[in-house]
């Protein structure tokens, strides 16, 4: 008898209470393995339970994803003890904002690491494990700043476009590879306890449905992934329908 194919893994980097959390549970849902990482892995514990509760698998896992070999390491464990990354989603953001005349070398740089380069190591091993197999999913969490720079927002709008860039590259490499490469440009805020708390005013159009629900963002994550490959989405905005854009 042949031996039974492993489930594919779904590996969300930076799942967050929002976005993040949302895409693990929906491709959960779907009957693959949730993997999810954060920099403490205690504050992944609702949502593996979460997950679980609703019957299926999640792992989570501390890593930092600036260091090479913290993801190296990462992506070896779970090829090795899980099953193969048929799925990776880099959900990194980094929105600090600064004035320039206030900026420092030292946060201009962290932010470049966490939202950009971060991005490249993550997808370098991802494409390394999914080259072989011919097949494969890497989804880039962009933002408004990946097409704009705002005033106060020179470091964040710096590494979300270079973010983009490397995702056209990747996909541009990739794609005849088997390996679908997409960004989302999410445009506009999204019901978080951040915006709750600090944006009253912009959380209020939630009512209106002026603000992003992160379960229907991880919708479109689960189409982009379910694609068929005559027919790929490279760029993919979101915003409200009051977003202005």
């Amino acid at each position: 008898m042949a031996a039974e194919a492993a489930r594919p893994v779904a590996l969300v980097v930076g799942a967050g209470d929002a976005t993040g959390g949302a895409i693990a549970r929906r491709f959960a849902r779907e009957g693959y393995i949730a993997c999810v990482t954060r920099r403490e892995v205690d504050k992944l514990q609702p949502l593996l339970a979460q997950i679980r509760a609703d019957g299926g698998e999640a792992h989570g896992f501390a890593s930092d994803a600036r260091q090479e070999e913290e993801v190296e390491a990462l992506f070896d464990d779970i090829e090795a003890r899980i099953g193969p990354v048929e799925v990776m989603v880099f959900n990194i953001g980094a929105n600090v904002p600064s004035s320039i005349l206030e900026e420092t070398a030292r946060k201009y740089f962290k932010i470049w690491e966490m939202a950009c380069f971060a991005g490249f190591l993550n997808g370098r091993k991802a494409a390394r494990c999914m080259a072989p197999r011919g097949r494969g999913t890497i989804l880039f969490t962009g933002a408004t700043a990946s097409l704009r720079g705002s005033a106060h927002f020179a470091a964040f709008a710096g590494a979300k476009a270079a973010l983009r860039a490397l995702a056209q590259s990747m996909a541009r490499e990739l794609g005849p590879r088997g390996i679908h490469v997409a960004h989302v440009v999410i445009d506009g805020a999204i019901d978080t306890e951040f915006i709750r708390s600090n944006f009253p005013e912009r959380y209020a159009l939630k009512d209106q449905e002026g603000i992003l629900n992160p379960e229907h963002v991880a919708e479109n994550y689960w189409m982009l992934h379910r694609q068929p490959r005559d027919a790929w989405t490279h760029e993919l905005d979101l915003r409200p329908w009051m977003e202005r854009f």
